[in-house]
Order: C-alpha cells, then structure tokens, then sequence
C-alpha cells in the first residue's frame, strides 16, 4: 500500500495542471527542512525524475520545482544521484531554451552539482571528445555578455560555476586553452560591480595559476587583462606618482593615477596575492612582474593594509621577492 509521500510524488505526474502544482508546491515545501529532505532522499528514484520533468513547463510549476532541486542538491548524496540521472544535461537544454524563465535557479543547480567531482566531469563533457567543453564555452559566453549592472543578473552565480571547475585539472586545461580564450574572457569581468562576479573571477583565476609551471605562456599571453585584474585590488588607495606610473603599462598607470573604490573583501585581496605569488615561482613570471613595476604596487598595498589575514599573503609575497633579489636581479633582467 503507498505511503502518504509516494501519492503526494505521483500526483507530481497528474495531467492535472491544478494538482500537478499543488503537488510541486508542497514537496519545494518539505525541501525546507532537514527531516523533510531526509523523506524525499529515501524516494530519490521517483522524486528526482519527477521534478526534472517539470523544469520545462510553465513557471507557475517549473519555479518551485528548480528551487526543490535546489535545496535538494545541496545533500552530496542526492546531488551525486542527480549527476547521475543526467541532470546536467538536462539543465543546460533547458537553461538555452529561449521559452524557459527560471534561469538563475538553473544557474544555482549547476553551482551545487559541480561542488561534486562527478558534476564537474559532467559539465566538462570529457568523455565526449566532440562535445568537450561546449556547456562551459556556453556558460562563459552568457556570464559575459548578460547586463550586469541591472537588479537581475541571473547568470551572475556562473563565477561560483567557474571556481568549482577550474578545482580540477581538467577544468583548469579547458580554461587555459589559448585557442578558446575563455580565461581571458572570463577576467575581464573582474571590473564588474558585482561582488558575487569579482569573487568568482578572483577565484577562477588563482585556482587557474596552480598550473602557472606548465601554463605560465598561456597566462602571459593575456597579461593586459591578468596584471590589471591582480595588482588592482592589493594597490591601497593611494595615487600613484608620475615616476611610479611611467613604469608600468597603460592600462595600470591609468587606473592608479586617480582615486578608486578599493575592494573591501578581504579574502578577494588575499586571492590576488596568492595568485602572485603562484606567478612568481616561475622565473618568467618573476620577470614579468618586475616589468609592470609589480614590486613598487605591493609595497604601497600593504601600507594601507588593515586585515591580518590579507597583510600576511603580502608578507608571504615580499619574502618571496627578497629571496629572488638576492638570488637574481630581475630588475635588470627586465630592462633588456
């Protein structure tokens, strides 16, 4: 005999438009509570499915649906089956399809489904050698190309999409790759004034530099966009003199010499340092950064520096780049 929770799930299946909704409505309502999670992830097999099926109906159903998945998905176990079933594929077929109006939630489901390995293998598509890397080109063209500077950027959490990827090696591969240009795409929208977007490009970025031995060509190639989007936010908030600015290309002279909005998240400018300090474990790197007068931007940084957390990467930093002093002086490496 069915369970009270097996007859709610098959009514999710009425032809029914009125209980179809009254349905959906009721189990986005018990996905709001661990008990209520705890019941639906033993109907797994029949629940998942079911709301799946629903994404690509009319909003009044398929909204409470894509936030149950939501909630859903934040349990590994469920999120593992999700993968599983195929749901990013799913997901992405819908989140193109010009009719569907729940694309922020969609966006939010991938977010939790790549927090898994196998999410991330999913969304990477590596085991279809003609499909590799379509979803994530799609993913990146649409996190630039939206508007973000209206109320509704529902593509805005794709950032977070993007820092779960490049965890991988693979992820970090496909985003390198000089030939897609995603990389370079993707740190031109750190001058976004979303917080959420900055973050996520701040986290792509040094995720991407754990592979600066192998890859530090690559990432030079789009240094115009890479040095900007570094030593910006750990430059204080002073203007720079003259003499500073003639020895660092155009595109950092110019912001330096005018008063900015400093980035207030701490763990943004601790980031960039990181990822630096990455850079310059290479010999090209360490050359590259005397060369824009990176030096001079973090020895003013961190006198306006506050935060311990943040004060301790730039220490890390110029410990570095003392040791490199007295090794080598890259200084005149640089002018030749």
């Amino acid at each position: 005999m069915a369970t009270e929770l097996e007859e709610l799930l098959g009514f999710l299946s009425s032809p029914s438009p009125q209980v179809k909704k009254a349905a959906v409505d009721i189990v986005r309502g018990l996905t709001g509570s661990p008990d209520g999670l705890q019941s639906l992830a033993n109907y797994a097999k029949i629940v998942l499915p079911s709301l799946s099926r629903l994404l690509s109906g009319q909003k009044e159903v398929s909204e409470p649906a894509a936030e149950a998945l939501v909630n859903l998905s934040q349990n590994s176990d469920i999120a593992t089956k999700m993968v599983q079933m195929g749901m990013v594929k799913i997901v992405m077929d819908i989140l193109y399809n010009p009719e569907s109006s729940i694309t922020g939630l969609l966006v939010m489901l991938l977010v939790n489904l790549t927090q898994l390995d196998v999410g991330v293998v999913s969304l990477l598509q590596t085991e279809d050698e003609k499909m590799h890397g379509l979803y994530v080109m799609k993913l990146v063209r649409s996190f630039c190309k939206y508007s973000h500077e209206t109320h509704d950027d529902p593509f805005e959490h794709v950032g977070l999409i993007l820092v779960n990827i490049s965890k991988q090696e693979a992820g970090r591969k496909l985003l390198l790759d000089p030939k897609r240009g995603l990389l370079k795409q993707i740190i031109r929208q750190f001058d976004s004034t979303s917080h959420l977007r900055k973050k996520g490009v701040s986290g792509t970025i040094r995720n991407c530099c754990f592979e600066a031995e192998c890859e530090l060509h690559n990432l030079l190639l789009i240094s115009e966009f890479l040095w900007p989007a570094l030593l910006l936010p750990v430059a204080g908030k002073k203007i720079y003199s003259e003499e500073d600015r003639s020895k660092m290309p155009l595109e950092l002279g110019t912001a330096l010499s005018i008063e900015r909005e400093p980035v207030d998240d701490p763990e943004i400018r601790t980031q960039a340092l990181e990822t630096i300090y990455l850079i310059l474990l290479q010999e090209a790197g360490l050359r590259a950064f005397w060369s824009v007068n990176g030096p001079r931007i973090v020895q003013v940084g961190y006198e306006d520096e506050e935060d311990p957390k943040v004060m301790e990467a730039y220490e890390q930093l110029g410990s570095l780049l003392i040791h490199s002093n007295e090794t080598k002086e890259p200084s005149s490496e640089a002018s030749k």
